[in-house]
């Protein structure tokens, strides 16, 4: 694309012995860029006027262009990082069936609550508590952020799955009518989970596609695909509950299809999100990689290995570390000592035990503490295979050897874009010397 491709500056041709202000001889001039010609004009109050002149696109093309430009950050695919394309498909098919979904199951609230034996007043106070349990669980799901915070991921899944829950309820409380206060009551606060979580994810996950600080012109437009296809939903919803789904049997097919789609969608849209800061398995799939290749995987590189639903669970390669346990109960108070010893000016301390390693962190610890006591725990592991020596001392050779690879580890590490200044283990249980 070539801008002021064509530039033209006319000015009025003057008597000799006439004088004009240069501010009121009128510029313009035309832009010509991809088959479409503007003019662009100074108007005498100094605003900028611009109009096209000629558009030689097709029509499919000025369809696509313009769908784009409503619905995708300034300057796609070039502003955002890599997988954005993917996270928006998906993310728009989850919205459509989320929609749906939720007509459908409106609608069978609605059912339900005309099927109850009572009069209207207690049919208006039951609705008003089915709202209120959407409250509390909104304040039970808030406790959680730090949690969200490290695994963004994991907890937009979750937030769906509950999401689901609360749908599903609602859509066979007609089956049930006796039992709308908590059937609707449960559904509600399932869902008021899933809107903090859906909501508290949102930007970590936005944030790990900004490319050239447009991280409000993504929210925006990230957003406006969200409501293009929830209404789009919501139609479907409308014509599926007048037809197929009219009966409680088509309701139960059409829903649990509906709910299928929309896990899945969100599932696939996790897969692509290339998120940069390090939490813990994160950074023990970057050191599996790179005790393995010698190599460290950038973000989008590593995105598809991670376990979206049981993010703990350790990783053999990278010394089978844990991360979150207290201080008390990770180390015995014998070790406490010999271990501060070890690990002198460090922010981490190692405990091995028969399945796992247990590394306690500094309350001030960063992801490149995090980094280096994974590495002494995957070496010490190794070794551990190799040679019968004492804890103490197959510790204190694997930390001298993370010592001599850390700095060109640490270098490539930041090469690839992630974010070492902080670590993000979710639990908030550290120590303090």
């Amino acid at each position: 694309m070539q801008f002021l491709e064509k530039v033209k500056l006319i000015k009025k041709e003057e008597p000799v012995m006439a004088k004009k202000n240069p501010e009121d001889i009128p510029v313009y001039w035309f832009e010509n860029s991809d088959s479409v010609s503007h003019h662009f004009h100074f108007e005498s109050d100094g605003h900028l006027s611009m109009k096209v002149v000629d558009d030689a696109r097709p029509v499919p093309q000025k369809m696509v262009e313009s769908f784009l430009n409503k619905f995708f950050p300034s300057g796609y695919p070039y502003s955002v990082n890599e997988g954005y394309l993917r996270y928006t498909q998906f993310r728009a098919l989850q919205h459509l069936s989320s929609a749906a979904l939720s007509v459908l199951s409106t609608q069978s609230l609605l059912f339900a609550a005309g099927l109850r034996p009572t009069p209207a007043q207690a049919t208006v106070v039951s609705w008003i508590l089915k709202d209120g349990m959407q409250h509390v669980g909104k304040l039970i799901c808030s406790n959680l952020g730090a949690r969200m915070d490290s695994e963004p991921k994991r907890w937009r899944v979750l937030a769906d799955v509950l999401y689901d829950i609360g749908t599903g309820l609602e859509l066979i409380s007609p089956l049930c009518p006796h039992l709308f206060l908590e059937m609707a009551g449960l559904g509600n606060f399932a869902k008021g989970m899933a809107t903090v979580a859906a909501r508290a994810t949102r930007l970590p996950i936005y944030s790990s596609f900004a490319k050239e600080g447009n991280l409000s012109d993504i929210f925006a437009k990230g957003e406006a695909i969200s409501t293009l296809f929830n209404v789009a939903g919501i139609g479907i919803g409308i014509q599926l509950s007048s037809t197929i789904c009219s009966s409680m049997e088509g309701k139960l097919v059409v829903g649990s299809i509906l709910s299928v789609v929309h896990v899945f969608s969100v599932v696939e849209q996790m897969r692509g999100v290339p998120i940069n800061t390090l939490n813990p398995q994160r950074t023990a799939l970057i050191v599996a990689n790179f005790l393995k290749t010698g190599k460290v995987p950038s973000p989008t590189d590593l995105r598809f290995q991670e376990n979206l639903m049981f993010p703990e669970r350790p990783i053999q390669d990278a010394g089978n570390v844990k991360v979150g346990r207290a201080l008390h109960k990770a180390v015995k108070p014998s070790e406490v000592q010999k271990l501060k010893e070890v690990f002198v000016e460090e922010k981490f301390l190692l405990s091995h035990g028969k399945s796992c390693t247990d590394m306690v962190l500094e309350h001030d610890a960063t992801g490149e503490d995090a980094l280096r006591g994974w590495l002494v725990a995957a070496y010490a592991k190794s070794m551990k295979k190799m040679y019968d020596d004492p804890d103490d001392i197959i510790l204190q050779d694997a930390y001298e050897r993370m010592n001599d690879v850390f700095s060109p580890f640490l270098s490539q590490v930041q090469a690839k874009g992630w974010y070492t200044d902080r670590f993000l283990d979710g639990t908030g249980t550290r120590f303090a010397r």
